[in-house]
């Protein structure tokens, strides 16, 4: 009888406990929370995602900024692609008046802004309001290759990257540089020896693998989760950018070592000769440009800029190539309009085009136009007296940003392949005859172009 009295009195207990605990959940819910916090619902704490790490690594760091007068925008490409995709609505949005968080709570490693250095007027003081703040900060330096010429190899540090961690989220501030073709260069996040590997998955980062250059973009201010950005005011044109951003320095300490062992031409003639072949290559990269046609420096005019970071002042032309899709019917026409008339133009859209175009001063441009095959790529020659084709074999290679002549343009990534392919293994030794037919390593004749095709192939002017 008391083992039965002792079971009930135990039941009896537990309901009683349970029905407590239900009381003081329900009291909790409908009562404390009305009378604590009617407004609660209404702040960012009770909002879907606003208590996430990484809005509130992003918030702490726009306060910080915005403080500061640092003009940060945001530029990782996960987000932006996510505004860009939402954009009527983010553009509809006001300030804290997001219900929830959509953007910045996507989870990640890391959130990218950037700033443009020389609008940032206190440097050091910011950097010590951050770790005052919470922030754990590392800042990447490295030598400006700005300042570097034939002459002189600079060795003054300037800061490429910032990142800033909180909690278990690190902001990435890629420091942006002006250059000299107008447009913006960020460097390469080399970490140094005594840098901690472990402090951020640096692997993950979006920006730092390799220098970049971007056009600069102009900014607009939006709301997106209730925080006030600057972002690209072309979003897609920068998310374009990002994965062809890769930018290749001149080689000045090779160049200086060149023109040591063979003397630099500055007679009348060879300066003169490239003054002109300056602005004609300005005129086709500001042409081809309005047409959105990709080139890149091609045969003797990227072997002067790879070897001697110069023009090299006894090729007599201007060498650029194109890629054959993208090539554009009017271009023939667009450069006549820019006062570059045709000069020949070789072989047809489908096989071995070339076009060439005569500049002032007796200076040409040729363009030579790429075909891709399983292993490798092509451009083709016409000989116009014979109709003989060849072709010109190179391997597969990939686009890069340089600098050059104060111009942003394109080389091949992959330069020294690219260079041994048509000049072999002695690029480095000046040779002044040279035979387009015979002289290349990678030239092998192709056969010779039909007579009735002649009128179509084979234009002169």
């Amino acid at each position: 009888m008391s083992r039965i009295n002792k079971n009930v009195i135990l039941a009896l207990l537990t309901l009683t406990s349970s029905a407590f605990l239900l009381f003081q959940l329900y009291y909790y819910k409908h009562y404390l929370s009305a009378k604590n916090g009617a407004g609660l619902s209404k702040s960012k704490g009770s909002q879907i995602g606003f208590d996430s790490i990484q809005w509130r690594a992003v918030k702490k760091f726009i306060m910080l900024t915005s403080s500061q007068n640092v003009p940060v925008f945001l530029i990782d490409p996960l987000i932006l692609e996510l505004i860009n995709k939402n954009f009527e609505q983010v553009k509809n949005t006001s300030h804290g008046s997001a219900s929830e968080c959509k953007f910045l709570c996507v989870p990640r490693d890391f959130t990218a802004f950037a700033l443009q250095y020389h609008l940032w007027k206190n440097e050091e003081g910011w950097f010590r309001i951050a770790e005052n703040m919470g922030f754990q900060c590392l800042k990447i330096e490295s030598k400006d290759p700005r300042l570097d010429g034939i002459d002189s190899l600079s060795g003054t540090e300037i800061p490429l990257h910032y990142i800033c961690k909180l909690a278990a989220h690190a902001i990435h501030l890629v420091v942006f540089h002006e250059r000299s073709g107008n447009y913006l260069w960020h460097g390469h996040l080399r970490l140094k020896g005594h840098i901690d590997r472990k402090f951020v998955p640096f692997r993950k980062l979006q920006f730092g693998r390799y220098p970049g250059a971007f056009d600069r973009p102009e900014l607009q201010q939006v709301t997106v989760d209730g925080l006030v950005l600057l972002i690209p005011k072309d979003p897609v044109h920068f998310l374009e950018e990002v994965p062809h951003s890769r930018f290749i320095e001149c080689r000045y300490k090779e160049a200086r070592a060149f023109f040591q062992q063979y003397l630099d031409d500055n007679t009348v003639e060879a300066v003169a000769f490239r003054k002109s072949a300056k602005e004609l290559l300005q005129l086709a990269a500001r042409t081809l440009k309005k047409l959105g046609v990709r080139f890149w420096l091609s045969s003797g005019t990227c072997l002067g800029w790879y070897r001697q970071c110069n023009i090299i002042p006894y090729s007599k032309d201007v060498d650029l190539g194109i890629f054959i899709q993208d090539y554009k019917s009017d271009i023939i026409s667009a450069f006549h309009d820019a006062g570059l008339p045709l000069k020949h133009k070789f072989g047809k859209v489908e096989d071995s085009l070339e076009l060439s175009f005569q500049g002032k001063d007796d200076v040409k441009l040729d363009i030579f136009f790429f075909y891709e095959e399983n292993d490798h790529m092509w451009n083709g020659g016409t000989q116009a007296k014979t109709g003989k084709k060849f072709k010109y074999l190179f391997p597969k290679f990939t686009l890069c940003w340089t600098e050059f002549v104060d111009m942003k343009l394109h080389v091949p990534c992959e330069t020294i392949e690219y260079i041994e392919a048509n000049y072999g293994k002695t690029w480095k030794i000046p040779v002044k005859t040279w035979d387009w037919k015979r002289s290349p390593p990678n030239v092998q004749p192709n056969g010779i172009w039909p007579v009735s095709e002649w009128d179509e192939v084979i234009q002169l002017y």
